[in-house]
């Protein structure tokens, strides 16, 4: 260690402590490799606001069913990364229970029908409930609700909790011998050849001056991605900020179980998801945006509450905790940017760069998707990884760089 306490050398640098870099670098704790996660604010970000709905089936959206694979793939991955935490793992939070998509009047019903078809067409469970069903399951949903079915996968987990015990559990590998978070800033790239950005990257400039050596650097910082000093040049990571508003209260005792699986909901066509919590409290979400604003938007509170009264009206009785609003990072597909970065050579042969790694881009679905980006990026560091997840190469939308098409196909890809 430093005098700052940065390890000088580990075997791979994770840029970004949120929920998906935290998780990469557990995978590759447990594989015995050294480890160190950069970041000056660790799970501050949209891992801080996230309410933890662990839902590929409710998620899937029209024109989006290429990620239908990978969030499938991920929550199969859930309960073993859960226990992978040990005998506290307990504390992340993690419930398998059901998810209940409702909507609020005929237009909505109508919504979630389509929906409903386009997920039994992928061959997904969507049972349908009567009102008097969806309310036997939950007895203080609104008698008004006019639709209803059931997503039985779709779970839910605390990322507040995940993260927390998932720092717990790095620091507790040989004392923190072998794996680390630091809170600083990455300011950039190093490279074996320091004139070319495509050559080898080789390590991490932090801020202040200090370096880390590593023989694999994962970029995972979200948003903070594309501004990294150091990447290949003409590479695109096109990056963009969607804010969402959510919301998080306290249910009285007289109230308790206010629900017993996570609500998702239309109301006059505006989605709202209420997430209870097994320490009392609900998470209401969440409006989307991208205004630019990173405050809370009055707008916003304003709409979820008055629509979760609409599907639960004993919302009315609960205690406001905390407003929160926070950035998630979209792409232009909504897809991630996942996998090692390609470089064309002086010949026109295609390869790609060695020792660096990207992990971005997750949008809507970081915490769903956090075991799988790890096992991936494990894979990857391994040269075991295959051809599956090619289609989220982070090079993707680059001019500059080889289509995945071009490029070598097995354990680069």
């Amino acid at each position: 260690m430093s005098e700052r306490g940065v390890p000088r050398t580990v075997d791979v640098a994770v840029i970004g402590g949120g929920i998906v870099g935290l998780g990469i670098a557990w995978a590759v704790a447990r594989s015995g490799r050294s480890v160190v996660v950069i970041d000056p604010d660790p799970a501050g970000g949209a891992t801080f606001a996230a309410a933890g709905m662990l839902a590929a089936v409710s998620e899937l959206h029209y024109q989006e069913e290429g990620l239908l694979e990978l969030m499938l793939a991920s929550a199969a991955l859930y309960p073993a990364f859960i226990e992978s935490l040990g005998p506290d793992s307990s504390t992340t939070g993690y419930r398998r229970t059901r998810t209940l998509n409702v909507g609020a009047d005929s237009s909505d019903r109508q919504a979630l029908a389509d929906l409903r078809g386009v997920q039994l067409a992928n061959g997904l469970q969507a049972p349908p409930l009567t009102i008097g069903e969806a309310r036997a399951l939950e007895p203080l949903l609104s008698p008004r609700i006019a639709g209803a079915f059931v997503a039985p996968q779709d779970h839910q987990v605390d990322p507040r909790r995940l993260a927390e015990r998932l720092q717990l559990a790095l620091a507790a590998l040989a004392g923190g011998a072998r794996a680390a978070v630091v809170r600083v800033n990455a300011r950039g790239l190093l490279h074996e050849n320091c004139a070319d950005a495509s050559s080898r990257v080789t390590g991490v400039a932090l801020d202040g001056g200090a370096t880390v050596k590593a023989s694999e650097v994962i970029v995972a910082n979200g948003l903070g991605a594309a501004g990294l000093g150091g990447l290949p040049e003409g590479l695109s990571l096109p990056l963009r900020p969607v804010y969402g508003d959510v919301l998080r209260l306290r249910v009285p005792e007289h109230l308790r179980p206010l629900l017993t699986c996570t609500v998702r909901g239309l109301v006059h066509g505006v989605p709202v998801y209420l997430v209870p919590r097994t320490d009392g409290t609900l998470v209401i979400g969440a409006t989307q945006r991208e205004d630019g604003c990173g405050t809370v938007s009055a707008g916003g509170v304003y709409q979820l509450l008055r629509d979760a009264q609409v599907l639960l009206p004993a919302v009315s009785e609960l205690e406001l905790l905390e407003m929160t609003a926070r950035a998630r990072p979209g792409t232009p597909d909504n897809a991630p940017l996942l996998g090692r970065v390609g470089r064309t050579g002086a010949q026109g042969d295609t390869d790609d760069i060695p020792g660096l790694i990207i992990a971005t881009g997750f949008f809507r679905h970081g915490v769903l998707l956090t075991p799988v980006a790890a096992e991936y990026c494990l894979q990857l560091i391994e040269g075991t990884a295959n051809d599956r997840w090619r289609r989220f190469r982070p090079d993707r939308f680059s001019a500059s760089h080889p289509p995945a098409s071009a490029l070598p196909q097995g354990v680069h890809s």
